[in-house]
């Protein structure tokens, strides 16, 4: 690659990552995070942001996965497919707000 190409794409990349994130670890951490990065043929940095991010989507996507029992789907479906009808007390409630959004 020219070096005037090299040196737009450190400009563009530079650009592109703004925020930094530092950590403080053990010598012996550092090293195996080292070794699994050039194993990968990646830097230490490419290496532990992309881990980070991979272990971030996964916490995520875990806490917003619902899971439910067989028994929990059941009551969920009949829930769904027979619901109860409203108690006096929702009544009420849905009457107050009516009356309050008409005026």
């Amino acid at each position: 690659m020219p070096a005037t190409r090299k040196k737009a794409a450190k400009v563009a990349m530079s650009r592109a990552k703004v925020a930094r994130l530092e950590a403080r670890i053990t010598v012996e951490q550092k090293q195996y995070l080292e070794r699994a990065a050039d194993l990968q043929g990646r830097s230490l940095t490419e290496f532990v942001v992309s881990s980070a991010q991979e272990a971030a989507r996964a916490a995520i996507s875990e806490h917003e996965l619902m899971s439910l029992t067989a028994r929990d789907t059941k009551a969920f479906i009949n829930a769904l497919l027979k619901p109860q009808a409203p108690g006096k007390r929702l009544q009420r409630a849905a009457a107050r707000y009516k009356a309050t959004m008409e005026r």
